[in-house]
C-alpha cells in the first residue's frame, strides 16, 4: 500500500512543489488549501485529495485529517507548511495583525500537529515536518514578528523530536534560504508605515532583497529536502535548503554576535 502524506498550505509555492514532488514518488497526497475551489493543476494528478484546510480553523483540521484516513487509510507524514511572513516596524503593526502572526505561524502548527498525533501514537509510526526558515536561526532587520514565529517554530519542533521519538514519530526542520515563491504577495504582509525614523533601514532592506546577485531557489528545491527528510529514516532534525541557507547559518554558528551584525549591516549598506 502506498504511503500518504498531508501537507497544509498546498496551493502555491513550496507547498504545491512538495506534494507533486512526492505525487511523482508515488505516495498518496492529502493536499490542503483553504479555497481548494481554486485548485486546478493537483486535482488533475492521481493518488491526491484536495481538502479544505485553514489552519485558523479546529474543524477544518479535524476533518480533513479524518477525510484523509477514510480515503487512504492511513497518514504516514504531515508537513506543516502553511504560513506566512509580516515583516515591518513592531510599532506599525495593528495588534491584529499581530496575533494573526502568531496564530497562523505558531498555534496552527500546534494545532495540525495535535490533531495527527493520536493516529500516529497508535501505529507508532509517523513523520512530522515543520517548514522554518532560515529566519528561526537568524534576523533580518524590521522581521520581529516573523523571526518570532520561525524561532517559536525551531524550539517546538525541537522540544516534541524528545517526546515524539518515545511513541516512534520522528519530527523534522526544513529550514529555507530565499525562495522564488508568491510570499512576495500574498503570503507576505509588509507595514512600512509612516514613521520618518525608519525609512533609512526600510529602504536599505528593500534595496538588498531586490538585490539581483541574491541565490533564490525554486520551490522544487525546498521540495526535494523534504523528500529526503521524510524517507531518510534518520533521527535527523534540521535540513537546510539554498546556498543561501548554508552560508548565513554556517556565518551565524561561527561568527559572534558582533561579528555577524557587522557583516549583516554592510550587506545592507549600513
Amino acid at each position: 500500500m502506498n504511503q500518504t502524506i498531508l501537507i497544509t498550505g498546498a496551493s502555491s509555492g513550496i507547498g504545491k512543489a512538495t506534494a507533486i514532488q512526492f505525487q511523482k514518488k508515488g505516495w498518496n497526497i492529502i493536499a490542503t488549501m483553504r479555497k481548494p475551489e481554486n485548485e486546478t493543476e493537483l486535482n488533475q494528478l492521481e493518488n491526491i485529495q484536495i481538502e479544505r484546510l485553514d489552519v485558523l480553523d479546529l474543524n477544518s483540521i479535524e476533518q480533513s485529517i479524518k477525510n484523509g484516513i477514510k480515503k487512504f487509510g492511513k497518514i504516514d507524514a504531515i508537513v506543516n507548511n502553511a504560513g506566512y511572513g509580516a515583516y515591518g516596524p513592531l510599532e506599525s503593526f495593528p495588534r491584529e495583525n499581530i496575533i494573526r502572526q502568531f496564530n497562523t505561524n505558531v498555534i496552527g502548527l500546534m494545532d495540525v500537529t495535535r490533531a495527527i498525533t493520536p493516529h500516529f501514537r497508535v501505529s507508532n509510526s509517523g513523520v512530522i515536518v515543520n517548514i522554518s526558515s532560515i529566519g528561526g536561526q537568524m534576523t533580518f532587520p524590521l522581521g520581529s514578528l516573523y523571526h518570532g514565529t520561525k524561532f517559536a517554530v525551531e524550539g517546538i519542533s525541537e522540544s516534541l523530536h524528545y517526546e515524539m521519538k518515545s511513541i516512534g514519530v520522528k519530527v523534522k526542520i526544513v529550514e529555507p534560504g530565499m525562495i522564488a515563491t508568491d510570499f512576495g504577495g500574498r503570503s507576505f504582509d509588509f507595514q512600512a508605515g509612516d514613521i520618518a525614523e525608519y525609512q533609512p533601514i526600510i529602504g536599505a532592506l528593500m534595496k538588498q532583497w531586490q538585490n539581483p546577485n541574491n541565490t533564490v531557489s525554486p520551490p522544487s528545491l525546498v521540495a526535494e529536502v523534504i523528500y529526503n527528510a521524510v524517507t531518510d529514516g534518520t533521527d535527523q532534525l534540521r535540513y537546510r535548503a539554498g546556498n543561501d541557507a548554508n552560508f548565513l547559518l554556517d556565518n551565524r554558528k561561527k561568527m559572534s554576535d558582533s561579528e555577524f551584525f557587522e557583516m549583516m549591516s554592510k550587506q545592507l549598506g549600513k
